[in-house]
């Protein structure tokens, strides 16, 4: 069938053959991917690949794929995912560049997995953390706000810039009924911890983790075990900020020492408070807005790095949420 008026025709060659395999992937998976987010055909001959599409599809299909060559010309590991996000990052901005983003690497876990940042937001966090002393990151689940901070925090640590690492987050069901839970005070209010275990675990060999939570160089607590501490040479993150009162959020920000960093993670749309009780994120990103050296980052569903049925999940939330108030 002979293209429509509207359609355009692009040919693009890679001249290096093991690259291009790559940039393909195997049995071309990484074409395909473009070709159905985008919208358009790849047809591959050779080291020789046709778009045809529209032409703003085609102007960005050609744009993905020099800029995921050029990603592999410097030795990065190309994976689906990737492609996804690289074709989402373009989408929105095209003139972006994927190097800046993809190649800022942040930390090599223990399973030599390298963390970088997969959106233009979360450059701006990584960015952020590394001028600021005290960082705010708010936005959905699945952004990466939690994961990212605590690889920074363990980059720091490796790197000798802090003398510890604190994670602590507030366990909002425990309050006043924590006597009822079963077990001794470790047993009630590790459940409210174990989300940042398990992402400690995912960098740091499990052993070597443990060994430096038994040493106190890593300290995994609940937001209440704060109180009245200075923490000095330290990266602090505090997790679920939006289940902070007004009170504990002035407490945690109050700790911070001489030489120390802090993260402030949450999502101002999944607020567990009992009732009249006012969330003290909510509260801080009203009152500390305009301070200097304090620095507000905010997240999209744009940014979600889990699977992609998340950003449809967090948008029939939000057009649910925005039909009753228009009600």
């Amino acid at each position: 069938m002979a293209p429509q008026e509207s359609e355009k025709t692009k040919k693009l060659t890679f001249p290096d053959h093991d690259l291009f395999r790559m940039l393909c992937g195997e049995h071309n998976i990484h074409l395909h991917t473009i070709e159905k987010k985008i919208g358009l055909s790849v047809a591959v001959r050779g080291n020789r690949l046709t778009l045809q599409g529209g032409d703003w599809e085609v102007e960005l299909a050609e744009k993905v794929l020099e800029q995921l060559y050029g990603l592999l010309e410097e030795h990065y590991p190309l994976y689906e995912n990737d492609v996804e996000y690289a074709v989402r990052i373009l989408s929105n901005d095209i003139s972006a560049n994927l190097k800046k983003i993809f190649l800022d690497k942040i930390y090599i876990t223990s399973s030599k997995r390298v963390i970088t940042p997969k959106s233009i937001n979360q450059k701006a966090y990584i960015d952020s953390i590394r001028r600021f002393d005290i960082v705010f990151s708010i936005g959905p689940a699945g952004t990466g706000k939690t994961y990212l901070a605590m690889a920074m925090a363990i980059a720091s640590l490796v790197k000798k810039e802090v003398k510890r690492v604190v994670l602590t987050r507030p366990a909002v069901e425990a309050g006043e009924h924590l006597g009822f839970l079963p077990g001794d005070l470790y047993e009630k209010v590790n459940p409210y911890l174990r989300p940042l275990y398990d992402a400690l675990h995912d960098m740091m060999d499990f052993e070597d983790a443990s060994r430096l939570v038994q040493r106190g160089v890593i300290e995994v607590a609940p937001l209440a075990f704060m109180r009245g501490r200075t923490l000095n040479d330290s990266f602090v993150i505090l997790d679920e900020a939006q289940n902070a009162t007004t009170e504990q959020m002035k407490m945690f920000l109050t700790r911070l020492g001489f030489s120390s960093k802090a993260v402030i993670t949450g999502d101002v749309t999944q607020v567990d408070l009992p009732q009249g009780k006012i969330s003290g994120l909510i509260e801080a990103r009203n009152i500390l807005q305009g301070i200097k050296g304090i620095k507000f980052v905010y997240f999209s569903r744009e940014d979600v790095v889990r699977h992609p049925l998340v950003q449809e999940i967090i948008d029939a939330y939000e057009r649910t949420e925005a039909s009753k108030k228009s009600k």
